[in-house]
């Protein structure tokens, strides 16, 4: 299945040269979505494990504690970094 990625916020740029689109196995989790993407960005660079984590508009949490989530076929899977400031 695929799925649409968007990385927004302030680690924007390390999305520049990912696809926007991911293939996953059908029944693919979140998590299952999250390591595939880890292991496309380029080598040194990680996500910041507080950015926000949403599928399709439903916000599930940050990425290293979110609600489990089966992704289905045209899902978009955003991560959005934290911004600074109060």
């Amino acid at each position: 299945m695929k799925i649409h990625v968007t990385i927004a916020g302030r680690s924007y740029h390390m999305a520049e040269k990912l696809p926007p689109w991911m293939e996953l196995p059908e029944g693919s989790s979140v998590d299952d979505a999250l390591q595939h993407l880890a292991a496309l960005m380029p080598a040194g660079a990680a996500l910041d494990p507080h950015c926000l984590v949403a599928v399709s508009g439903a916000h599930l949490g940050t990425l290293q504690v979110h609600r489990p989530h089966t992704l289905c076929e045209g899902d978009e899977l955003l991560v959005l970094a934290p911004v600074a400031g109060g």
